[in-house]
């Protein structure tokens, strides 16, 4: 019964919780001068959920047309590491999302974002987001180029995206009660980091 596979993922949860080899870095781990990143890339995926009872308008987002749960990731470039996640509802911009999560960098790690951060120079003025053309304007070439070398650097994170979609959790509609959702997530995280420490 779906209660039995409950209590069954509850107790998998529960052991590598305590076995204390699946945590997440954590976001002070973005300040410490002794052990900051010198890149981080931000992004952040959508999950798709069942229509709530209530609240829907908070949940609906309007870039994929349907209710979600949003997952913002903050990935070390050089490493591929997960260093930390935080999530909202499928309403919020990205940048509110962030704003929301109280992430502060180290001012000499470069954070690469996409375009939904537009304004996080405010916050970090270490960070490099797509130039945006004007109205009835046009990017030069250099702004081109620009635009072009920041989605290279950022590829790595849409790999690491790809392999957490291998679980459903993140590919799949979400059916489950979302107060654990993050949870979860940040233990799918966290096994993916310590898959990524095995020697190869």
């Amino acid at each position: 019964t779906e209660s039995t596979v409950c209590r069954a993922v509850h107790r998998v949860e529960n052991v590598l919780m305590a076995s204390g080899l699946f945590r997440l870095p954590g976001k002070k781990r973005l300040l410490q001068s002794f052990s900051r990143p010198e890149v981080t890339v931000m992004d952040v995926t959508e999950t798709p959920i069942e229509r709530p009872k209530r609240r829907q308008k908070w949940f609906y987002s309007g870039k994929k047309k349907r209710h979600t749960l949003k997952t913002q990731v903050i990935v070390e470039q050089s490493t591929g590491l997960i260093i930390c996640t935080f999530f909202g509802q499928g309403r919020q911009h990205d940048f509110a999302l962030f704003k929301a999560s109280g992430i502060q960098f180290h001012p000499l790690t470069e954070s690469l974002q996409d375009s939904g951060y537009q304004g996080i120079n405010q916050y970090h003025h270490n960070s490099h987001t797509p130039r945006k053309k004007q109205k009835k304007g046009e990017l030069s070439s250099l702004e081109k180029e620009y635009n072009r070398e920041l989605a290279k650097e950022r590829i790595g994170i849409e790999h690491v995206n790809r392999r957490l979609q291998i679980f459903k959790i993140f590919s799949e509609r979400y059916r489950n009660r979302r107060r654990r959702y993050g949870l979860r997530c940040n233990l799918i995280a966290a096994i993916y980091n310590y898959e990524l420490s095995l020697p190869a």
